[in-house]
């Protein structure tokens, strides 16, 4: 199957998923800059904690939407929301009005926006997909993603100073675009399940009561979580222990130059080797890594990525933690589109999109413990902050093992039922 076959739904949804995430991965980081400029570190510090907080409850609240009114309109609501959002962001840090209470109460709509549309996102890669065509639609999706990541950080970066309003003049332009895309060609696609769905808050936290009892998609957030856990150190206590600990030396010679690079330098190279192979090379994967099997593909590559982050835990070789950036790299792009599959094989799916805001969670639990690390870090040693994420990954890999065992069983149940009813 190629990316022309997909469902018509899918290939948009990947189009816009771009703009999105780039717009997000672009404006994001620079609305904090622009608060810490306006109140301060600590106090923007604290504005960030409350746009977070406000993202998870709108997470929440979109999944219930939009299984009750379905993907589509939930959707056209929080584009058509972030495109009001960025404009008027603009107009608050224009030469004609500069606002920081404004540009707070924005940040905190566009953010709300945004993750309020993310589970119907997510449920509708699901709804229009085969368990089949999934590893492929997830391969993509994950290739668009890094790629939108590379080009928003380079583009916020440069035209950061001088040019903010233009960014975000620009973001609400190409949010119109999308909002227009999904209103005018983007198909409804929630499951009829031949009742209604129950509206109204309490409906609301039934449903993702429903969601906690599941023990086997507990299962599914636990994996990820841990995966997320390890995923997010670069980030904490692999940063700090970068800047600390390494030292200054030569990554190569040409001729008579031979440039040194520090702690701080070494973390954006790897940063940056780790976006540019998953561009590059994840596409081109797929027809290799489709020859193994889902086990393989999961297994093989959570144990190398979970390898080569056990490997920045300790080293202070320029050359050996880049090596160890391409071998987790490899890792990741092996298992996330096998994790991502199995996620949406054992999901209820007149609940999709609650299970997909529920998912979510794992970045948060990972964001957490990433944090807590870089406390853990000053007491541990490195070799025992390695051997920690060395345990994750094994966790990681016993629970996924179970996951396939159940899907395997599920497929067999469902299919030896078609038989009976065929009979």
């Amino acid at each position: 199957m190629s990316f022309g076959e997909l469902h018509p739904n899918i290939r948009l949804r990947i189009g816009v998923g771009f703009v999105q995430r780039l717009l997000a991965v672009m404006l994001m980081p620079l609305l904090v800059i622009r608060l810490a400029e306006l109140y301060g570190a600590a106090a923007a510090g604290a504005m960030t904690l409350a746009v977070a907080g406000a993202g998870i409850a709108a997470n929440f609240l979109g999944g219930h939407l939009a299984d009750v009114y379905g993907r589509r309109p939930v959707l056209v609501a929080g584009e058509l929301g972030a495109t009001v959002g960025f404009g008027l962001l603009a107009l608050a840090n224009s030469p004609w009005w500069s606002s920081g209470a404004a540009t707070f109460g924005l940040f905190l709509l566009t953010t709300c926006c945004a993750q309020l549309a993310t589970p119907a996102a997510e449920a509708m890669m699901v709804d229009v997909s085969t368990p089949e065509s999934r590893p492929l639609v997830y391969t993509i999706n994950y290739w668009s993603v890094n790629l939108a990541f590379t080009v928003g950080a380079l583009i916020g970066g440069f035209f950061y100073e001088g040019h903010f309003a233009r960014l975000l003049t620009g973001a609400a332009v190409l949010s119109a675009l999308t909002t227009t895309v999904i209103a005018r060609w983007l198909s409804e696609t929630a499951p009829r399940t031949g009742k209604d769905v129950a509206a109204g808050v309490g409906a609301m936290l039934r449903g993702y009561l429903a969601v906690a009892r599941d023990t086997v998609f507990l299962r599914v957030l636990a994996a990820a979580a841990l995966i997320s856990s390890v995923e997010m150190q670069i980030g904490y206590y692999i940063a700090v222990r970068l800047s600390d600990e390494f030292p200054t030396q030569v990554l190569a010679r040409f001729g008579s130059w031979a440039p040194t690079v520090d702690g701080v330098a070494i973390l954006g190279i790897l940063r940056a080797v780790n976006a540019a192979l998953v561009v590059a090379l994840v596409l081109f994967a797929k027809n290799l890594l489709a020859r193994l099997t889902d086990r393989t593909r999961l297994f093989a590559g959570i144990t190398v990525f979970t390898i080569g982050y056990m490997v920045w835990a300790v080293s202070n070789s320029g050359l050996v933690l880049i090596a160890a950036a391409v071998l987790l790299t490899l890792g990741e792009i092996g298992a996330v589109p096998v994790r991502q599959a199995l996620l949406a094989d054992l999901v209820d799916p007149a609940a999709r999109t609650k299970y997909m805001a529920a998912y979510a969670l794992n970045a948060r639990v990972g964001l957490l413990v990433a944090s807590l690390c870089v406390t853990f870090g000053a007491f541990v040693p490195a070799v025992g902050m390695s051997l920690l994420y060395g345990t994750a990954g094994l966790a990681a890999v016993l629970l996924y093992r179970s996951l396939l065992r159940i899907r395997a069983e599920r497929l067999r149940t469902a299919g030896e039922q078609a038989s009976v009813r065929l009979g």
